[in-house]
């Protein structure tokens, strides 16, 4: 059998061309949202924080949070406003459930994934194990 088709040159090959986080073993850790209710409305304060932790587009999970509230929402500078008055539970579950759903690979449990949108199908794609789920479209 040739070197070049030797398993243990091959893996190490494969596991050269991976991403560099990939195998770090740093804890990924999903921060609580953080929610007042004022008036009518609830401002979820650390939405900016939420989002650059779970590297997702503002709007998507605005949208999604939005919809699983079945309340308006807007961005107003670093927090986000739902009209409704909402406990800090309630939004935590709905949070959860979307980084379930959008963020955390199916397979390997990373959150090291991104969302492609192909036509009118949307997929999670892992880029530690490269596996490939589709998930709802959020609208």
């Amino acid at each position: 059998m040739p070197e070049e088709y030797n398993y243990n040159t091959l893996l190490k090959s494969a596991r050269a061309q991976l991403p560099k986080h990939v195998f770090e073993t740093k804890r990924f850790e999903i921060p609580k949202p953080m929610s007042l209710i004022v008036g009518n409305r609830t401002i979820l304060k650390n939405f900016d924080e939420l989002v650059s932790t779970v590297r997702r587009e503002p709007k998507h999970l605005l949208k999604y949070m939005a919809k699983e509230l079945a309340s308006q929402a807007t961005i107003e500078g670093k927090s986000a406003v739902f009209m409704g008055k909402f406990g800090m539970i309630q939004i935590g579950k709905k949070f959860n459930t979307y980084v379930d759903t959008f963020v955390l690979c199916p397979e390997c449990k990373k959150p090291d994934t991104k969302l492609i949108k192909e036509g009118r199908l949307a997929f999670i794609k892992c880029e530690a194990c490269g596996a490939r789920k589709a998930v709802p479209v959020v609208k």
